[in-house]
């Protein structure tokens, strides 16, 4: 019988193609926008961990207390420290860095001050031949002039800030501040490039050094504000929080604020909140999308079957009976269904693969917001990928031809002939 039915989907293009065209597209969208959803949100948490919070970050006690994560509060002994973390946890890559804030001061050919703006700056490990640091915070792809610091002494700024006080790729500029002891310091960079990252928290007026730099220009020698953790496999809760309550048994001293204490990402920033988010949110998403779309598979089933209303006369005046009718309705319901769900999810896994290699440069459209949020998005292909179209795809198009169906149990075998005379 399935093969009869198939046939009869073959041949007869009238009442098949558009019905596997509807659903086709239908399952395209609906696998393509969960694909969508779920990359948004990771990128989003990724580029929170990279810039921020790390999946697991080490600092001093006092310094998770603060609320502007002064130097004065970092760690000290961090050599030791970071040597100690890569014995205890191997498969976690571990980061120093150091965040600062001051005013770079732009000299014209007297020496004397030409601009001057405010910055905030973030010096990573750039000079290490296995460091990833400029790979994960994707420095290099955020350069718009000149290059990455090659050499000590140079820095990349913000192009906002170049283009705002015409300074140029290789000039000199003065970075004014305090140490981490209080006492104020200057220190000379090497522009050796501009960067742009898309979002106006980092454009302001970003500087970007090497860790050793800052370790000297700030009196920082072998300390750091924090220690940021990457696991090998990608963000995982139960695996960070396994990491966080080993550490802190060992180190953490909760009567000594300049102890080392470890957080994973969601204690930080008010991330536990927004994960929980992410996930209502991808998940109301979805249900809606595929509850639209279901709607529209479900009438296109509901107005293919009433269609052969007078086909299903015909059937019944021959003397088929009614529940075969009804079940083969059904059975091609299905077929059509599956026909329509397996190329949809092709196509959709095809469109959310592309993007996800690829990825969509919308960078220019979220200029000046003040999320943190990637200038490049990216599908996220997940194992629910594979079989989430088929919920509209095949439920929805049974269901839509179930409840047509329903009309043939109504038909009167007396009326037949009137409705055949006609």
């Amino acid at each position: 019988m399935i093969r009869f039915l198939f046939k009869g989907i073959l041949r007869d293009k009238n009442r098949s193609v558009l019905p596997i065209i509807v659903v086709t597209l239908g399952v395209i969208l609906t696998v393509f926008l969960s694909t969508w959803i779920k990359g948004i949100f990771t990128d989003m948490i990724d580029i929170n961990a990279n810039f921020s919070t790390g999946h697991v970050k080490v600092a001093t006690a006092a310094y998770f207390e603060s609320t502007n994560a002064a130097n004065d509060l970092a760690l000290l002994d961090v050599d030791e420290l970071v040597t100690n973390l890569k014995t205890d946890f191997p498969t976690v890559d571990w980061n120093k860095r150091i965040n600062f804030g001051g005013l770079l001061d732009v000299a014209d050919e007297n020496g004397e001050t030409r601009a001057q703006g405010p910055a905030a700056g973030q010096a990573v490990d750039l000079f290490s031949p296995d460091s990833k640091e400029a790979e994960r915070m994707n420095i290099i792809n955020s350069i718009v002039k000149g290059q990455l610091p090659s050499h000590a002494g140079e820095a990349l700024i913000s192009d906002d800030f170049a283009e705002r006080f015409n300074v140029a790729v290789g000039e000199e500029v003065t970075l004014f501040g305090s140490t981490m002891y209080g006492s104020m310091m200057f220190y000379n960079f090497v522009v050796s490039g501009t960067v742009r990252f898309g979002n106006q928290l980092l454009d302001r007026g970003a500087i970007i050094v090497d860790i050793t730099d800052a370790q000297i220009a700030l009196d920082m020698e072998n300390a750091a504000g924090e220690i940021f953790g990457f696991l090998q496999e990608g963000y995982d809760t139960e695996i960070a929080e396994e990491v966080k309550v080993a550490f802190n048994a060992k180190y953490y001293n909760e009567k000594d604020e300049f102890s080392p204490k470890m957080e994973q990402l969601n204690d930080q920033n008010g991330l536990s909140e927004y994960l929980v988010l992410i996930d209502s949110m991808s998940g109301i998403m979805s249900f809606i999308f595929i509850f639209a779309m279901s709607i529209v598979l479900w009438n296109t089933g509901l107005l293919g079957g009433l269609r052969r209303y007078t086909e299903f006369g015909i059937r019944l005046a021959l003397g088929e009976e009614k529940k075969h009718i009804y079940r083969s309705l059904i059975y091609e319901a299905i077929l059509i269904g599956l026909i329509g769900s397996i190329i949809g999810s092709a196509i959709g896994l095809g469109l959310g693969y592309w993007v996800q290699n690829h990825g969509l440069q919308l960078g220019a459209s979220i200029q000046g917001g003040s999320m943190m949020m990637p200038t490049v998005f990216r599908t996220m292909v997940t194992p629910e990928a594979f079989y989430i179209g088929f919920i509209p795809g095949l439920l929805a198009m049974v269901i839509g031809n179930a409840l047509s169906g329903v009309a043939i149990y109504k038909r009167q075998t007396a009326q037949l002939f009137k409705e055949l005379e006609v």
